[in-house]
């Protein structure tokens, strides 16, 4: 059974946490535990739950999904389109504070609201034989961590972060992250391997899999094959020899899929951060964020049956009334994506309002309700991904069975998940057979079928971090850049998040080391190591 983040233990040590991080100010405060732990009074299982959650984004209104997820990588990738003026990804302008929005600050962030809660974990337990299976979880949650981490901004701090508490060090270094990736293959192999489903140590705390060991075991594989993957631009051999560690051991179906359901009694702390966002909470999104033109055509030119479940027409049908019109139009016949790089200018070329496409916002597509619910699910791996991987690992070096058999097996379920988000959302095994029957595998281009299908796939999964590594790393699907005004990159896609500026005033002699190693620059078109041109 799968366990909801609302467990009362795991929401009043959350709960506690955002009380904690409220009052955190500066960067020593990333490196060491606002809480006097003890022996007697730290249990790992609770902070494991308070890891897992903030994965799924900052307790403080989703400050990170925001910022990075959103007005960036999801417009970026032209999964999303938008004309709020603020959201800077589609235009490729660069906001220094949005783009550093996933690394944090003293009070928000991945390094103070992921990193540190984890290494407690995996310190705490390490040298405990009581602790084994939470402590193997534990590493492959600071892998997946550190995977998103490092994919953002390249080299970045791994193997002093978090340990402020432990080692005095205030000032951690940046590792490399070919070292990273090297390190991360070691850590996620070794951890799935020494989980024990025979041992007697329940990992209570997991709102993943309810403690299934099992599962964990079968997630840590799909995570390995994942990293692996990152690797096949730069470092080919090492990636075929850990995605060949993974054949038979991935995940099996739909049932395996990682994912958080959220809660609404805890408010901001426990509830969806793409809803928090999508729903309009902080400004006018509901209204003016639209599925883009780019995946919405891309749907319906192949009758996907996917359109009439994750997109809709008329939502919302004021800028000003936030609720949802419940008479909206899912008939996959009329959903219309909107132009990427629009604004409301008033200037021709640049202003939606003069688009051929346009006639009003809400005909335009919007993402389904039953997608941003505010106690909806947040995807972390799915079968899905990890069947397009396989793929695509067959594909290159026929290992682990054909790439026709695991792209059928990964669009299958990439259409038949969509129930986990809601019963509304379900599409029939038939269905999905027939369409995947319909749009068989071809070799001759299958890179680009498998890498186009996992560009969707995350697109629905609202996962637009791993949207935009995974296109970086394929070159699929072949996007048409934006051009507008005054960009960052000379009209080409980013590539990369610039390091926080921040950094250089708390952590300057490693930050302008990491900062002048940057391929191409510290800025939107540098490149992370794996990223080769």
């Amino acid at each position: 059974m799968r366990t909801n983040i609302s467990i009362k233990y795991s929401l009043l040590i959350t709960i506690g946490m955002l009380f904690s991080l409220s009052c955190t100010k500066d960067f020593k405060d990333i490196n060491t535990n606002p809480v006097a732990y003890g022996p007697g009074t730290f249990d790992p299982n609770y902070t494991l739950t308070t890891a897992q959650l903030s994965y799924t984004g900052s307790i403080d209104f989703a400050y990170d999904t925001w910022r990075g997820n959103l007005i960036y990588s999801a417009t970026m990738m032209q999964g999303l389109s938008t004309v709020v003026s603020y959201w800077a990804g589609d235009k490729y302008l660069l906001n220094p504070g949005y783009t550093a929005a996933y690394w944090g600050t003293g009070a928000v962030g991945a390094y103070i609201e992921q990193v540190r809660p984890i290494v407690d974990v995996v310190e705490y337990t390490k040298s405990d034989p009581k602790y084994n299976n939470i402590h193997q979880v534990a590493r492959l949650w600071k892998a997946l961590i550190f995977e998103r981490i490092t994919d953002l901004y390249g080299d970045v701090p791994y193997s002093e972060a978090g340990l402020g508490v432990y080692t005095g060090n205030l000032t951690p270094k940046y590792d490399k992250q070919q070292d990273i990736y090297i390190n991360l293959l070691k850590e996620v192999d070794e951890a799935t391997n020494a989980l024990n489903e025979s041992a007697g140590d329940k990992v209570t705390g997991d709102a993943i899999y309810n403690g299934n060991i099992g599962n964990w075991k079968r997630f840590g594989s799909s995570l390995l094959l994942r990293i692996a993957m990152r690797l096949t631009k730069i470092d080919e051999t090492k990636a075929k020899e850990y995605a060949q560690k993974t054949i038979g051991k991935t995940m099996i179906d739909n049932k395996d899929n990682a994912f958080i359901l959220h809660d609404v009694a805890g408010a901001r702390v426990t509830q969806n951060r793409n809803s928090q966002v999508l729903r309009g909470d902080g400004g006018q999104e509901h209204y003016y964020t639209k599925w883009s033109k780019t995946f919405i055509d891309l749907l319906k030119v192949n009758n996907d049956p996917r359109l009439g479940k994750v997109a809709v027409t008329q939502l919302y049908l004021d800028d000003t009334d936030k609720s949802q019109n419940n008479a909206f139009i899912t008939n996959p016949a009329v959903q219309k994506g909107m132009p990427n790089g629009k604004d409301l200018s008033g200037i021709a070329g640049r202003d939606v309002r003069q688009d051929p496409t346009f006639t009003t916002f809400p005909a335009y597509s919007s993402i389904s309700p039953a997608m941003i619910k505010q106690n909806g699910a947040t995807f972390i791996l799915t079968y899905a991904e990890t069947e397009f991987l396989l793929a695509e690992a067959a594909q290159r070096w026929n290992i682990g069975g054909t790439a026709a058999e695991h792209y059928k097996s990964g669009l299958k379920s990439a259409i038949t998940y969509l129930s986990q988000y809601d019963e509304s959302l379900a599409i029939s095994e038939p269905t999905a057979e027939a369409f995947a029957n319909a749009n068989p595998y071809n070799a001759a281009t299958g890179l680009q079928m498998i890498n186009t299908q996992y560009w969707l796939h995350t697109c629905t999964m609202l996962d637009f971090y791993e949207t935009w590594c995974n296109w970086r790393r394929s070159g699929f699907p072949v996007l048409v850049p934006v051009v507008y005004p005054g960009n960052a990159t000379n009209g080409t896609i980013p590539r990369r998040f610039p390091y926080p500026l921040q950094e250089g005033a708390e952590n300057g002699v490693n930050y302008r080391a990491a900062s002048a190693a940057v391929p191409g620059g510290d800025n939107l078109t540098g490149r992370v190591w794996w990223d080769k041109p």
